[in-house]
């Protein structure tokens, strides 16, 4: 089987990428589809919103905590057989959302959903540092992250069809079919990846005292701190926008679907090329331009004039791209932070910091929000201006996030990643 020191073939390392992107598809899809389910699953359960608000948030806190735990073993395997061990936990939490009978039950499924979802994450990124030169890391990240245009587009859409139909379960079992598909290609595909356990692993004893050293290591706690600041941003804002529309814009949940499927479509377009991009200038020139650009939509979302379906449906993809395209840089940079033996505890707890961020974001946003007398979202204008304080921070802070290790890969293909 090829190592992690043994270039792939163009084919075969384009066919992984794909893969790695669906399975961050699936990751994706399992976390933004419980949202729009909302209704259907408080009537199916007989909760209140905050009982529903538990469920979704269990799944963040579980993830930054899982990805905290994973830094403790995850560069003790092989990366093959930890990505498809961790795989098939998740495709069964997804089938325990499925068949719960009660709240609890579904409580608990989308805790070890959010366990196994959080892990997910660090491990792709750590076969990205491991198969992918670093003149090319960008590109493969833009790859990968067009999972996040495919469910925004295509996984969102049509588990809420389904869900409608169907009943709410019928999502999480087509999650369970998909992953299963993709369990089995990536048990073909994936090469075994052991460079990194050339370097024999510290005794069980030593774990704790290792995490806590990596964490506490300045070039690291600056690369924590950025992915914190940009994920917070971005989630002071995403989670209520379709609330302040339905609420303050009279736009109809319905048609809600069309603004993110052009969103979602712009993104899949310009994930790669932003990728290339961050190769062809550097991941931090390119990471400033598109935060900076981040800011004018930013501002104009949270203090959003009376506009018509289609003028948002033309705006939002601005919103979407320049959101999604700070995270390929930064992630592209990320995985060039620490040393290639201790580059999947690394991105686990980065993975964890992202979560944490994620779910930090989105509470003080919540809190930050009131009602009006009239039903109107108050305080979405004040998130703003804090989004975009955050993100100027961001700008000026990624210049202390240095690279630390040589790429891993030594020799690299011809031929580069994208068309």
């Amino acid at each position: 089987m090829t190592s992690a020191t043994s270039p792939l073939s163009d084919v075969r390392e384009r066919a992984l990428l794909w893969l790695l992107a669906l399975t961050q598809f699936t990751v994706i899809m399992d976390f933004m589809v419980m949202m729009p389910l909302g209704p259907q699953i408080m009537q199916a359960f007989n909760i209140g919103p905050a009982g529903f608000a538990t469920a979704v948030s269990a799944y963040s806190w579980c993830a930054g905590l899982s990805g905290l735990f994973a830094a403790t073993y995850i560069d003790r395997f092989d990366r093959k057989r930890l990505l498809l061990a961790v795989y098939a936990l998740f495709a069964l939490s997804n089938l325990a959302c499925g068949l719960a009978p009660n709240f609890h039950v579904l409580l608990l499924a989308r805790a070890f959903a959010g366990l196994t979802g959080g892990v997910l994450g660090a491990i792709v990124m750590a076969i990205i540092g491991d198969v992918i030169p670093e003149k090319r890391r960008g590109a493969a990240t833009g790859l990968v992250m067009t999972s996040f245009s495919m469910a925004a587009i295509a996984g969102v859409p049509l588990g809420v069809v389904l869900g409608a139909h169907f009943g709410w379960a019928t999502p999480f079992y087509l999650l369970v079919v998909l992953s299963l598909l993709i369990w089995a290609t990536g048990a073909r595909l994936v090469p075994n990846l052991r460079a990194h356990l050339a370097k024999t692993p510290a005794p069980l004893s030593q774990v704790l005292p290792d995490l806590f050293a990596l964490i506490r290591k300045p070039a690291h706690l600056r690369a924590f701190a950025l992915t914190g600041l940009v994920m917070s941003s971005a989630m002071l804002v995403i989670p209520f926008i379709s609330p302040v529309l339905v609420a303050n814009h009279g736009i109809a949940p319905a048609q809600i679907s069309w603004i993110y499927f052009a969103g979602g479509l712009a993104t899949l377009v310009t994930a790669r090329a932003i990728g290339r991009l961050s190769d062809r200038y550097g991941k931090h020139r390119v990471f400033r331009g598109v935060a900076l650009f981040s800011i004018l939509p930013i501002l104009f979302i949270t203090h959003l004039p009376n506009l018509p379906l289609l003028a948002l449906i033309a705006f939002f993809p601005f919103f979407m791209v320049s959101m999604s395209g700070r995270s390929i840089p930064m992630q592209a940079l990320m995985t060039t932070v620490p040393e290639p033996a201790r580059r999947g505890a690394f991105l686990s707890v980065n993975a964890a910091m992202q979560s944490l961020g994620t779910g930090l974001g989105a509470w003080v946003g919540g809190l930050m929000l009131s009602n009006g007398p009239g039903g109107q979202i108050l305080g979405y204008g004040v998130i703003g201006w804090c989004a975009t304080a955050l993100t100027v921070l961001s700008v000026i802070w990624i210049g202390y996030v240095t690279y630390s290790a040589p790429p891993i890969a030594k020799v690299a293909p011809a031929n580069p990643l994208a068309p």
